[in-house]
C-alpha cells in the first residue's frame, strides 16, 4: 500500500499537579479547551473534544501516524502549561495520564461524555471517575500507584 491511513483515536485524561483546583476561572478554563485545539493543529493532532473541571482535563484526539501517545501528551501539556503560566497562573499538570483507545463508532459517545464533565462531577470526584475509566477499559492497576 502506497499511503498511510491511520485512524488512532485516543481519549486522554490528565490532572493538575496534585489534583489541585487550579483551573477555577470559568472563562480561562473555557479558553484553555479551545487552546488545546490550536495546539493540536500546530502539531498535527486533531483535537475532536476538550473539556474538564478545575482539576483535570479530558481530550479526544486523533494521533498523527508518526506520533506516539506519550509525545502527544507531552506536546499538549507543555504548551497548555506555558499558556496558563503566561496568563498569571502558577500552573503545572500532574506527571501521568490516562490514554484510552476509542472505536470510531464511539466518537459521538465519547465527545458527549467529555462535553458533560460539569454534570459528571456534580456527583463524583475525579478520582472516582478515573478509577471507573480504568475498570471500564479492563486496565490492570494497583490503586495505591494510580494517584501516587
Amino acid at each position: 500500500m502506497a499511503h498511510k491511513f491511520p485512524n488512532v483515536l485516543v481519549h486522554l485524561v490528565f490532572s493538575t499537579k496534585d489534583r489541585q483546583d487550579l483551573l477555577v476561572d470559568d472563562v480561562l478554563r473555557n479558553r484553555l479547551w479551545k487552546y488545546f485545539v490550536g495546539i493540536g493543529k500546530n502539531h498535527g493532532i486533531a483535537v475532536l473534544a476538550a473539556d474538564g473541571t478545575a482539576n483535570h482535563a479530558h481530550l479526544l484526539i486523533v494521533l498523527p501516524s508518526d506520533m506516539s501517545v506519550a509525545k502527544a501528551v507531552q506536546v499538549l501539556k507543555a504548551n497548555s502549561s506555558r499558556w496558563l503560566s503566561e496568563h498569571g497562573i502558577d500552573f503545572s499538570w500532574q506527571e501521568g495520564y490516562g490514554a484510552f483507545s476509542v472505536s470510531p463508532s464511539q466518537i459521538a459517545v465519547v465527545k458527549k461524555y467529555i462535553e458533560q464533565q460539569a454534570a459528571h462531577h456534580a456527583a463524583r470526584s475525579y478520582e472516582e471517575e478515573f478509577l471507573s475509566l480504568l475498570n471500564k477499559t479492563g486496565m490492570h492497576y494497583e490503586k495505591d500507584q494510580v494517584f501516587g
